[in-house]
């Protein structure tokens, strides 16, 4: 498939995809926080920085796009089909690195959870997950 538009274009497009606040990040925490869940936001002190903090739980939630973060089996994580030689090696490394943060989390003692971008495409699906991750939250860690 050819890509539509110019290479100026391309790159002006890609400057603008934000790295917080997200729409699935912002539609997460619309959601938990209508649940009656309290987060922190984006805690720097924290590896991979999570996108919510639930600090008495010790529970570290991240909001990943599927692309981005090639999402395995879901249709939204496919491969570009140009520049392979930055693409392939560029989402190789976000996968590996969500790898050593959620390993590091989780030797410093923190829960993990991540909600994929598919998970949350429509409402009921969001409401569902939710309550997944509240049931989750709510348990009381050590």
């Amino acid at each position: 498939m050819h890509d539509r538009l110019t290479a100026t274009e391309r790159r002006d497009h890609m400057r603008r995809i934000r790295k917080v606040d997200t729409k699935p990040e912002l539609a997460v925490r619309r959601a938990a926080h209508a649940a009656g869940l309290r987060f922190r936001l984006h805690r720097t002190d924290l590896p991979g920085s999570p996108d919510l903090v639930f600090p008495g739980r010790r529970t570290a939630l991240f909001v990943h796009g599927c692309f981005w973060h090639q999402h395995e089996g879901c249709r939204l994580s496919r491969q570009p089909k140009t520049r392979l030689e930055y693409w392939g090696p560029k989402l190789r490394r976000n996968r590996e690195r969500d790898q050593q943060v959620g390993a590091s989390l989780e030797e410093l003692g923190w829960h993990v959870m991540t909600v994929w971008e598919c998970e949350i495409a429509d409402s009921a699906m969001l409401d569902r997950r939710v309550r997944e991750i509240a049931d989750r939250v709510m348990v009381k860690r050590p």
